[in-house]
């Protein structure tokens, strides 16, 4: 439940529940039934962070952690075939570990992903919508996965 706190007003003893208080009843509530969706008033503009976002960003989003996921397992089959990795950072940080590679490809490209969806309204040089962005990212996943894949296919 939340926090309770006693309430003496008009000598009445009763006991509250704090609404400010979290709990994972609010969250569920947050992503069920989000109130900001629309302007507040006639007169502003759209706006830039509200508590609902469009599905298709959450279709983009578990879209491209699954192909993150997919790159990683295919850039280590590749790289067990011969193959070398061009991206300096993660080339240093597979010497380290394999374990350290996926944790720190995950942890990037989620962080990306929450990025993007949060200032998804936001227009990118002023021009380019940063939901766009997404499925820009996307796209740029699937084809390196094809890539992956049929330089897999062509290894084996």
């Amino acid at each position: 439940m939340g926090n309770l706190y006693q309430a003496d007003e008009l000598d009445e003893t009763r006991f509250v529940i704090d609404r400010r208080a979290f709990s994972w009843r609010t969250v569920l509530h947050g992503f069920f039934r989000s109130r900001r969706r629309t302007t507040r008033r006639r007169d502003e503009a759209e706006p830039l962070f509200t508590d609902w976002h469009h599905p298709w960003l959450f279709v983009l989003s578990v879209g491209i952690m699954l192909m993150s996921a997919l790159d990683a397992f295919f850039t280590l089959q590749l790289l067990e075939r011969g193959a070398i990795e061009i991206n300096p950072i993660m080339s240093a940080v597979i010497g380290d570990s394999v374990l350290a590679f996926s944790v720190s490809k995950m942890v990037l490209t989620g962080f990306g992903i929450l990025s993007l969806v949060y200032l998804s309204r936001i227009q990118f040089l002023d021009r380019i919508r940063t939901g766009l962005v997404l499925t820009m990212f996307f796209s740029g996943y699937a084809v390196l996965i094809c890539y992956e894949f049929v330089n897999l296919v062509n290894r084996s």
